[in-house]
């Protein structure tokens, strides 16, 4: 792994596991980020920098890892989380919309819940995650945000894989080639 950006300004404790979670991918786990208060603290504060003036209504953030990060980011922020869930995690009941989307290693479904007393028309939403690869999955949360009425203000992560992607608009804190 080649580090092309690090604004972290410390060591980057990342671990590889190659063939997880199938035979050909190389899965980047960035748990021992987060064990680091002191690192887990400068994420949440580049994150709160980059947001604190795009009147964001909600951080929308996919499973697992986002929830940390959009829990974290929303809280210094004072606005709301919105966890975006696999397919049947939710009670059916609580869901707004279900969507698929292909992912590096194969298809996934996808479920955004109802906000409480309020709707997606009009509001303004920042998805927030851990990792970058091909965009597919923000891509997807980003379409179904949209054909419910809401605005994407734009996407960021802690860690991009930057051959993997031309996202020129993506906010990230650490950028790598895999290569």
């Amino acid at each position: 792994m080649k580090i092309l950006k690090n604004n972290l300004n410390c060591e980057l404790n990342i671990r590889t596991e190659k063939d997880f979670p199938t035979k050909g991918i190389e899965f980047i786990d960035i748990t021992p980020l987060i064990i680091q208060k002191n690192v887990l603290k400068k994420i949440t504060n580049a994150f709160t920098k980059e947001l604190k003036d795009k009147n964001i209504d909600y951080i929308i953030a996919p499973e697992a890892r986002g929830f940390l990060f959009g829990a974290c980011v929303a809280t210094k922020l004072g606005i709301g989380l919105i966890s975006v869930r696999k397919k049947g995690k939710l009670p059916p009941s609580t869901v707004e919309k279900t969507f698929d989307y292909i992912k590096e290693y194969g298809k996934d479904t996808l479920e955004i819940p109802k906000l409480v007393n309020d709707s997606y028309q009009g509001k303004n939403f920042y998805i927030l995650d851990d990792i970058y690869a091909t965009g597919n999955t923000h891509r997807a949360i980003e379409k179904a945000v949209i054909d419910l009425g809401g605005n994407v203000l734009g996407v960021g992560v802690v860690l991009n894989i930057k051959e993997l992607n031309n996202n020129k608009d993506l906010f990230s804190i650490i950028d790598i080639n895999e290569s």
